[in-house]
């Protein structure tokens, strides 16, 4: 059977270890290519087609420069990765426009404030983002196994460009977490007698490790249904 155009390029980006969130743009762009072209194959188009496209983005979308950016090394990863037959000079396309923006950076009294307003695990989140300097997806995927109280420190797997690396975790959030991470561990035995509890496991620990995506240390450290008490943040 013929894999799907899509499928292809999914499988290319995982072998080159791209993030989930790369992986998701350049689907979303390389679908909207397509559609724009009335459902024309790629392989049926090239320089052209692509230049009119983001010239299309830039003029009538009006997208942000770094939006269009993301389509155009979309495109130009599926012709040189999945259908080998890499884009030429595309330079031609009209280019979004860069606004000159400053960055925002909330002073200790905003982040106070939108801290306060959090609840449940959504605080929890919140005070490790802002504690730790974690990416959102980096927060969002951390395991049990790597919240390290002894060290102070965390270990994030996999981040950005498939990098490992070491973040600190402030000494004020580890009786929260302790707390938050005991009635997670309930509810994720409750969930392994009732058939469930199996989680998502990096490349071929699945298989080399049948049991592994059942174990306590593998399961991700957040659950809303464990609720975090407000009292031990403040």
């Amino acid at each position: 059977m013929k894999t799907k155009l899509l499928d292809q390029i999914r499988h290319a980006i995982r072998v080159r270890h791209y993030s989930i969130r790369t992986e998701q743009a350049y689907v979303f762009w390389i679908r909207r290519f397509i559609f724009y072209h009335k459902k024309r194959h790629p392989k049926n188009m090239h320089d052209k087609e692509v230049i009119e496209f983001l010239t299309f983005l830039a003029v009538k979308k009006e997208v942000a420069a770094s939006t269009q950016n993301v389509a155009q090394n979309a495109l130009v990863f599926l012709y040189k990765n999945v259908l080998a037959r890499p884009l030429g000079d595309i330079s031609s396309a009209s280019r979004a426009k860069k606004p000159k923006k400053l960055p925002v950076v909330l002073s200790q009294d905003e982040v106070r404030v939108l801290l306060i307003r959090l609840r449940g695990v959504h605080l929890l989140i919140g005070a490790l983002l802002y504690g730790s300097g974690l990416r959102l997806m980096e927060c969002l995927q951390l395991r049990v196994k790597d919240l390290d109280f002894s060290y102070h420190c965390i270990h994030v797997r996999e981040g950005k460009g498939a990098k490992d690396r070491v973040v600190v975790f402030p000494e004020q959030l580890h009786l929260v977490f302790i707390e938050h991470i005991n009635k997670t561990k309930l509810i994720h035995e409750q969930d392994l007698k009732n058939g469930f509890g199996r989680v998502h496991l990096p490349y071929r620990l699945a298989n080399k490790y049948t049991n592994a995506d059942r174990e306590w240390k593998w399961q991700y450290g957040y659950s809303d249904r464990a609720t975090t008490t407000r009292s031990r943040l403040s």
